[in-house]
């Protein structure tokens, strides 16, 4: 079982995958669109890697405001859920993902990449960072169980 994390912005999404014991989370790929509303092939592309990952459960970024409230991005975001429920079959959970952009920049910044190599990646380490939240999160919840 892999658990996917999906950071949904206007043109890109990125995509990590984690590992088979659900403890790190490994950035993928940046599915690229067009357009913004276009989501067809999109859709298509995070269907091909949920079989390729055998994929059992989706976590997808929610772009709060910094002050709690949601704006345009949050209501999209909620619609790309639906989508990607109904096509999927899956659970797709929620991911409060406010700074994981600021983060993944910081990150790799502090890995000596150039501006135009931080732009490539962005979305992807986010997408990383929204992940490993969520899982760290989940196996704090399973210890505390035991």
């Amino acid at each position: 079982m892999r658990i996917m994390g999906l950071d949904f912005g206007a043109k890109t999404v990125g995509v990590a995958i984690s590992d088979p014991l659900l403890i790190t989370a490994q950035g993928i790929e940046i599915i690229r669109r067009k357009e913004e509303n276009k989501l067809r092939k999109t859709l298509a592309r995070i269907e091909e890697l949920i079989v390729e990952y055998e994929v059992e459960e989706i976590v997808l970024g929610l772009p709060k405001n910094m002050n709690d409230t949601q704006g345009e991005r949050v209501e999209l975001s909620l619609e790309f859920k639906e989508k990607l429920e109904r096509r999927t079959g899956l659970s797709v959970h929620m991911w409060d993902e406010r700074l994981t952009t600021v983060a993944a920049d910081k990150a790799m910044i502090e890995a000596g990449l150039r501006r135009e190599e931080r732009k490539e990646h962005v979305d992807k380490i986010a997408a990383v960072f929204i992940l490993q939240g969520y899982l760290d999160l989940r196996s704090r919840q399973i210890k505390q169980e035991l």
